[in-house]
């Protein structure tokens, strides 16, 4: 069941139509010469609807079609908690964190460490986001995506690593973000169009061609341990390889609720350059944060694109009688290998085209993304920085598109040997980016609402950051990793904490004025820290009859809690703050009623879905 003609015609179709667009987009006027601004922020001229689809399409990639497929395959309905949290993250995002980048009119997030703390911070954290994107980013998304080509059209791997490289780096390098940003919206469009025409012929399939709503009915039922969104200890699954695993280890119960996942979901969807880029690039602060809701609305949406034909191709697999006269090929050996073997199978010609060429929107829109923003945090941050302070406009658009092309190239070189043979990629790829998540979420929100935070607390905080997480593996290597990153979460808030609140160096002394305004922060921060202490006592209480699902993630919610509250306190009550510390109006925390009325929508949504699936 390859490819036909029409299929081909469609896909080359797309793929012909994505570059002329983004060279389009790419043009200049004769004469005119690109600006680094133009190149790395698309002129501050994104809209909310633009904002909110490349947020979106630089987030879905390969590793949501092809490995959170698999990992749905595996587990189930559970993985999506990735998504249904960052949903509620990108409210949180939207009103306190994008209207200080805006303020600021900050190019990326180094820049913004080094105005809050120093240039040795702002160096530490942009070396992080370079390898992380180079060699984790980069090469997950190319290597997933040639898994795809390989299964499907019958690419040889190398070719297709290759091939998507070359798609995404045609517009990207010459356009830079503009280009991105709105190829992404057309890109959208067909990941949200195709991923759905997926869905629903993969359940029509299921259900002997008796529609969708009874195909879900029957998934639900012959995989109804696939329907768990607390995942506790002791659901074992296949590991792929032959034998078995410990789902838990993966999902651990209740810590998707209250442990570090949210450190993912705020390191990711708030400090993130090649996510909060296209934040940063917004006409003004309305639009910015009416594209975060709208990205949070399409964050809901993403599991029924790639969960639900996961575990649709889980029970076709495993239920050879459901295919009772349907000829199929290709077997599922790894859990990576559903979504291409269900589109392989499962989708009629000519749709078929259409389909690859949303998995392939997801893939190349991913990259475009990564490309430019390796090359806008090299360029402004290493670069400018380090090399070059009197660079030229010129000169800093030629290195971002020749950092844009060297990048590609280790990617496609390292994309194999790194990523060759896992079964699940999706979490190889949230663990080794979990080592720095809970040091940037200390860092950044440090520098954004604590005055009294010091840039030796943020150093420090950076450098102890991956050897804290190295020591908590190896002293409990069983442990699943998004429990130990709350335990890495609570011993770096307390080692910036103290050090920040003994540190003398670069503090000045202010008079301490009580307002109403002030007396409510003093109020609202004795109310997190009583929080703080009842979850913590909570957690000690249940420990044990409750250990099965992970209640000790409370103790990194608890210790999150105190030190929102301390911040608080301190920022109102202290004399002595840090030079270099914030001081920002209320008024841009303001919201409309469209963000208000939004972000209620939100918060319901993914309430009503927890409490149905459970």
């Amino acid at each position: 069941m390859s490819f036909s003609t029409l299929d081909y015609i469609v896909f080359f179709l797309y793929v012909i139509f994505i570059v002329a667009l983004g060279l389009w987009i790419s043009r200049t006027k004769k004469g005119e010469q690109k600006t680094s601004q133009d190149y790395f922020l698309a002129s501050r001229s994104l809209t909310w609807w633009a904002i909110g689809a490349s947020l979106i399409a630089a987030n879905i990639s390969a590793e949501h079609f092809i490995a959170m497929s698999g990992s749905g395959y595996r587990i189930g309905l559970g993985i999506a908690a990735y998504e249904w949290i960052a949903a509620i993250t990108l409210i949180v995002v939207g009103k306190y964190f994008i209207p200080i980048f805006l303020e600021k009119k900050i190019y990326t997030m180094p820049q913004f460490l080094e105005d809050r703390f120093n240039k040795g911070v702002s160096t530490a954290f942009a070396v992080f986001w370079l390898l992380v994107y180079v060699f984790v980013n980069l090469t997950s998304v190319t290597w997933l995506g040639a898994l795809a080509l390989k299964e499907i059209m019958g690419v040889p791997l190398w070719w297709g690593i290759i091939g998507l490289a070359v798609f995404s780096g045609l517009y990207s390098i010459y356009g830079g973000l503009k280009a991105v940003a709105w190829t992404d919206v057309v890109q959208v469009i067909f990941l949200v169009g195709g991923g759905l025409i997926t869905t629903f012929l993969a359940l029509d399939a299921v259900s002997g061609g008796e529609g969708i709503w009874k195909g879900f009915t029957v998934i639900y039922e012959k995989a109804t341990d696939h329907f768990q969104m607390i995942v506790p200890e002791g659901t074992i699954v296949p590991d792929g390889k032959g034998g078995t695993e410990d789902a838990y280890l993966s999902l651990p119960g209740l810590a998707v609720i209250f442990g570090a996942m949210w450190l993912t979901n705020l390191g990711y969807w708030g400090f993130n350059q090649y996510i909060i880029q296209k934040g940063l690039a917004a006409k003004d602060l309305s639009h910015a944060k009416r594209g975060l809701i709208f990205g949070g609305y399409l964050k809901i949406l993403i599991p029924l694109l790639v969960l639900i034909p996961g575990i649709t191709a889980y029970v076709l697999f495993n239920n050879p009688e459901l295919m009772a006269g349907t000829s199929t090929s290709g077997e599922i050996t790894i859990a990576d290998e559903a979504y291409p073997w269900l589109l392989k199978n499962f989708v009629p010609v000519g749709i078929r085209g259409l389909a690859f060429a949303a998995l392939v929107a997801a893939i190349v829109s991913s990259l475009a993304s990564m490309i430019n923003s390796t090359a806008t945090i090299f360029t402004m941050d290493i670069y400018k920085a380090h090399f070059n302070r009197e660079a030229s406009e010129k000169q800093l658009v030629f290195t971002g598109r020749l950092v844009s092309f060297v990048a590609l190239i280790i990617a496609v070189a390292m994309a194999k040997p790194l990523l060759g043979g896992l079964d699940q990629a999706f979490q190889y790829i949230q663990e080794y980016t979990g080592y720095i998540y809970p040091g940037v979420v200390v860092v950044f929100c440090m520098g954004l609402f604590w005055r009294q935070a010091t840039s030796n607390a943020a150093l420090w905080t950076a450098i102890i950051t991956i050897p804290v997480g190295i020591a908590i593996r190896a002293i409990f290597p069983d442990m699943p990793f998004i429990l130990r990153m709350g335990y890495v979460f609570i011993v770096l808030a307390f080692v910036a904490s103290l050090i920040s609140l003994l540190d003398k160096r670069g503090k000045v002394q202010r008079e301490v004025v009580v307002t109403e305004r002030s007396k409510k922060i003093v109020a609202t921060g004795w109310f997190f820290i009583v929080l703080g202490i009842i979850s913590l006592i909570a957690g000690i209480l249940f420990f044990e009859p409750y250990k099965y699902l992970g209640i000790e993630s409370i103790f990194m919610l608890s210790t999150l809690f105190v030190f929102l509250g301390l911040i608080l306190i301190f920022n109102v009550k202290m004399k002595y703050v840090y030079t270099k510390s914030y001081t920002t109006d209320p008024e841009i925390y303001k919201t409309s009623p469209v963000f208000t009325l939004g972000s209620i929508g939100i918060v319901i949504i993914i309430v009503l879905l927890y409490y149905f699936f459970w």
